[in-house]
């Protein structure tokens, strides 16, 4: 099992604890911090591999903090917490690269999904309505280290792509409700610049619409079917 470094920031000890004994439990190293400004300060002198950051921290509350952190180190991994509907602040981490929330109380599940992102190679949102299609990307890229969100319909893929802060987007052009390049289009007005590579069983018929999406900087598009390892290199190629 990879070990990776989790940095858990609350102010509540016995909260804080508690997460960190489950995290420790599957064999990972954990740190604390219980105010946002001892967490820039840690920050500052060290990477981890991702953080649990509560909102409502004393001093500079978790989203001030949150900022700050990325603007030291902008590829820092952040998941914020919440017991509390605080929708204003939670929406400016994730429109600045928040992981995506949790709320409190945290569930186990969502604790490991978010421990698994920090360990994977990336985090890929597979927007497609073929679920066959998807399920068969979906266990090669697992495979091949990557964490998976999935969207069946354009207007899932826009809530998943402002939920999650995105290492790449696979994209088909024929999304019920909201297609392809209004997908794009609105992420882009949302600040949400991913990596993106799009997909299509129809390249001939869509060509304005791949031309387009070029243009407006897709990274590049492939042609269903595909060799999945074609996919793979995509997705490296969009990311440096």
């Amino acid at each position: 099992m990879t070990k990776i470094r989790v940095f858990i920031v609350d102010d509540d000890v016995d909260f804080a604890e508690s997460l960190a004994e489950v995290i420790e439990a599957r064999g990972h190293h954990v740190e604390m911090a219980h105010s946002g400004e001892d967490a820039i300060a840690r920050f500052n002198e060290q990477d981890f591999d991702i953080a649990f950051m509560d909102v409502r921290l004393p001093g500079k509350n978790g989203v001030e903090s949150f900022l700050e952190i990325k603007r030291l180190k902008p590829k820092a991994k952040i998941m914020m917490m919440t017991g509390y509907g605080v929708d204003e602040l939670l929406a400016q981490a994730v429109e600045n690269g928040a992981l995506g929330v949790l709320n409190k109380p945290l569930e186990v599940d969502d604790v490991l999904d978010a421990l698994a992102i920090a360990k994977s190679a990336g985090l890929l949102l597979i927007a497609d309505d073929d679920t066959d299609f998807v399920d068969s990307l979906k266990s090669i890229l697992t495979k091949a280290g990557y964490s998976i969100v999935v969207a069946h319909s354009g207007d899932e893929a826009i809530k998943r792509g402002i939920e999650h802060d995105l290492d790449a987007l696979v994209l088909d052009l024929r999304l019920p409700v909201i297609n392809g390049l209004e997908v794009f289009a609105e992420l882009k007005k949302k600040g949400r610049k991913v990596p993106t590579i799009i997909v299509t069983g129809y390249a001939d018929e869509e060509a304005t619409t791949i031309r387009t999406l070029r243009q407006a900087s897709a990274s590049s598009y492939l042609t269903k079917p595909f060799d999945p390892s074609k996919l793979i290199m995509a997705i490296e190629a969009a990311r440096k």
